[in-house]
């Protein structure tokens, strides 16, 4: 039975513990690149914000306990020669504690209380139960005792600085349970029929539902696909704030946004058995467009950033979502996204192209979804083919749509716009041999190092095939041992831990496996697969990876690599089924 199924075990040191749906997590990670001794519950919920400590302490001395802790996606522990901590997920805003042989201290993570900061601390009357009220969230956190003693309570209704927590020990039965709960302003008190191993069977199953219909062709060749859907499954959050319906997160950790371009991959992930939540997450910045059509930066819980734009991949995306989503889309959706694509290519046609100019512009490398790439060097407001390329993509994306809701018209000029935007990106910003970029304010042009300057190899079938064959010919002066370097390990400009100007991504990864594959190269798609699965199935799923020695760097739960590694698995496991004659790096 699937609710017998633990899962995989991860270190919470790279991963939080947490479950589909919730706003907090379970993580020694307290803030970006920052490790607490302790694990907390950390908060997403106006922030990232580390709320509670929760210390184990030896039952006899009252001493901090000796522990390591072991997490599955269902239970959460702390073990030690005297006893054990367990916490699960009763609800996504809910955890159940049972202790035996260990006690365990709950404290607020901040000592200091200010009439802006802090948290706050007392009892609530007639019950027993104590409640932190966190300044930071805006949230209540209350500890309801189901059994056992509190051995210690300190800092009920202290003003200032001081330590405020309870401490929750074994009565005479040797056992105690505890339920914490995230909630806002009021809510009744705490009951539940539920043992506490019927929760933490109930958590198995749901996660290896979850499992089940995001990566059914699993087996002993991916044996990262489970931790994969972990990550995914265990970043999603119920719709609260600005997230205006189920999400996934890039990160428990300290990428808690859905940037507009991530959440292409998650959905393209989930969409063969998760398509409702697949349709949310291509969706959700399109809730958040603008009245000049285009999409935020990025969206959270309370923040939604209009600074900068993401690159349009979503004609891209779409394409691809509808051919892996299970049914068609209604003519409802059809009609909604046809009408959101089309004033988000408007905007690039309109705001962000320069009078007379054919091709759009990038004002930042943060429009491009590579920051720093080193493209961006000689100038920020420039001209490039990757734009160019994923805008015609998204051109033809919209022509098709077009003619499958009967405007032939329509189909017509955005078939005409994207063989323009196309002509003029081979006109303009092709050698002969490689792409230039150009500045949006000038003529001046400039190569680089990065992998950047290839992406138009995104264009597949579509690109003339001398061309692609040049492409692909530098594509593969990146591929190291692990990957696709995002710029040359030859260049001077490389750093090995210099976010776009050197680690392996796996967007790129994904769009140029993707474009590759669809232009006929087929062996240099096949290695770069079998290279990024063999480095997520070493190093896990960070933001991304050191290209030269495969650590992985930054984030270490990163949902977009998760979800590039699970389509590239399905991809490589449905073609060992159809071809049996090719090899396992196929």
């Amino acid at each position: 039975m699937t609710a017998a199924r633990s899962g995989p075990a991860f270190s919470v040191h790279d991963i939080p513990f947490s479950t589909h749906g919730s706003w907090f997590g379970i993580s020694p990670v307290v803030a970006e690149k920052t490790y607490a001794e302790d694990l907390h519950l950390v908060s997403h919920q106006n922030g990232m914000h580390a709320v509670l400590r929760l210390v184990p302490l030896d039952a006899a001395t009252g001493d901090r306990a000796e522990t390591r802790v072991e997490a599955t996606p269902g239970l959460l522990s702390w073990i030690s020669p005297a006893g054990r901590v367990g916490l699960a997920y009763e609800s996504p805003d809910t955890v159940r504690l049972r202790g035996t042989g260990v006690a365990l201290r709950i404290t607020a993570a901040a000592t200091a209380l200010t009439p802006f900061s802090g948290t706050y601390f007392y009892r609530e009357p007639g019950t027993e139960a104590y409640v932190f009220t966190s300044y930071e969230t805006g949230r209540r956190y209350r500890i309801t005792i189901l059994s056992g003693t509190v051995a210690e309570a300190s800092g009920t209704q202290t003003l200032g600085s001081g330590d405020r927590g309870v401490t929750i020990g074994a009565g005479s039965g040797g056992v105690w349970e505890a339920a914490v709960e995230e909630y806002d302003t009021a809510r009744r008190s705490y009951t539940s029929s539920a043992t506490f191993d019927g929760i933490v069977a109930a958590a198995r199953a749901a996660f290896a539902a979850f499992t089940d219909a995001v990566a059914p062709w699993r087996s002993s060749a991916t044996p990262a696909a489970e931790l994969a859907a972990y990550v995914l499954w265990s970043a999603a959050v119920d719709p609260k704030g600005f997230v205006t319906r189920p999400a996934v997160l890039m990160s428990k950790h300290w990428m808690d946004k859905v940037w507009s371009w991530d959440h292409c991959f998650n959905a393209l992930a989930l969409a063969p058995g998760q398509p409702e939540l697949a349709w949310d997450q291509f969706s959700l910045p399109f809730d958040h467009q603008d009245e000049s059509g285009a999409l935020p930066d990025s969206v959270t819980h309370s923040e939604v950033l209009h600074n900068f734009v993401k690159p349009p991949i979503h004609g891209w995306a779409l394409r691809h979502l509808r051919r892996r989503l299970p049914a068609p889309l209604t003519p409802a959706q059809l009609t909604e996204a046809y009408d959101r694509l089309t004033r988000w290519t408007d905007f690039w046609l309109t705001a962000r192209r320069a009078p007379g100019a054919t091709l759009p512009h990038y004002q930042h490398g943060n429009d491009s979804g590579w920051d720093n790439a080193t493209t961006f060097d000689p100038e920020r407001v420039v001209v490039t083919a990757d734009l160019a390329a994923f805008l015609t993509l998204q051109l033809r994306e919209l022509a098709a749509m077009a003619q499958e809701l009967g405007m032939p018209d329509d189909a017509r000029r955005w078939l005409r716009t994207a063989g323009a935007t196309q002509a003029a990106m081979l006109d303009e910003l092709w050698t002969g041999d490689r792409f230039v970029a150009r500045s949006a304010g000038g003529g001046d042009t400039w190569s680089s190092a990065s992998l950047l300057d290839l992406m138009p190899i995104a264009l597949g079938e579509h690109l003339p095939q001398d061309m692609s064959a040049a492409l692909a010919d530098r594509i593969e002066a990146h591929l190291t041992p692990h990957g696709l370097a995002t710029e040359q390990p030859t260049s001077p400009h490389y750093l090995s831990d210099g976010y776009w100007r050197g680690p392996i991504w796996a967007p790129s990864t994904v769009l140029v496996e993707d474009g590759l594959r669809r232009a006929g190269h087929h062996r240099l798609a096949d290695e770069i697969s079998a290279r990024f699965r063999a480095l997520c199935e070493t190093s896990g799923f960070a933001e991304n990876f050191d290209a030269l020695t495969g650590t992985g760097l930054r984030d270490r739960a990163y949902t977009w690599t998760a979800a590039g590694y699970l389509l590239l698995a399905e991809a490589h496991a449905l073609r060992c089924r159809t071809e049996p004659a090719r090899t396992a790096a196929g």
